[in-house]
């Protein structure tokens, strides 16, 4: 898999924390990427941060993400909003292990302030290891696993009919908004190279230009 690492500007010091658990319960084929947000990137709120992730998803550029914001909960719900996003909400190592395994997700939001105090980074190391515990979406207990994998499954498909597309997000947000998500280079730029959806990567692109088309006159 290819596991993308970003959380909002205000927890940017949890940033590495953040992509050292990551990285150390995932598996050695797994590829992390760190997106930050980091020093000298534009401030985005968890809610803009949601955006990227969306993108990041739904171009296919990555097959996860992993996440947070101060209490977790405004980047789970940001996430959820969003089209081929099921977002969990962990701050426990056993809320990371049932979704891991029930859920369907690819998306996880961790809180990064709230109860981050002593030995917070082992409650999120050990949380990471449970979300990555062996193969995903088996289904828990193992005698519902069949009835646990049909409702994720019809979940999902409740959530591709009642929510629209990338696409139609991004041209009905604001344009002051959009301008510091616009701004996260690196994230646009790995989306330019490894995502697969072709109709997205190109609006992306197109999008891109004509933002910095506009900036240099």
């Amino acid at each position: 898999m290819k596991i993308a690492v970003i959380q909002e500007t205000t927890r940017m010091s949890r940033n590495e924390v953040l992509f050292e658990a990551t990285k150390a319960a995932t598996n050695d084929s797994d590829e992390v990427l760190n997106f930050g947000v980091f020093e000298g990137d534009p401030i985005l709120s968890y809610v803009q941060v949601s955006i990227l992730v969306g993108l990041l998803l739904n171009s296919k550029a990555v097959d996860y993400v992993v996440t947070g914001c101060s209490s977790g909960n405004g980047m789970d719900i940001s996430c959820n909003s969003l089209p081929n996003v099921t977002c969990g909400y962990l701050p426990t190592p056993s809320d990371a292990y049932l979704f891991g395994r029930i859920n369907h997700g690819n998306c996880a939001s961790v809180p990064l302030g709230l109860n981050f105090g002593w030995s917070g980074e082992l409650n999120l190391k050990f949380t990471l290891e449970k979300l990555f515990d062996g193969p995903m979406n088996v289904g828990y207990p193992a005698d519902s696993s069949k009835r646990k994998e049909y409702d994720a499954t019809i979940q999902q498909k409740i959530k591709q009919l009642s929510q629209t597309n990338m696409i139609e997000i991004m041209d009905g947000l604001d344009a002051k908004f959009l301008d510091s998500i616009y701004r996260k280079n690196d994230v646009f730029e790995f989306i330019f190279e490894n995502g697969t959806e072709n109709e997205l990567v190109d609006y992306l692109k197109k999008t891109t230009k004509i933002k910095q088309s506009s900036k240099s006159k």
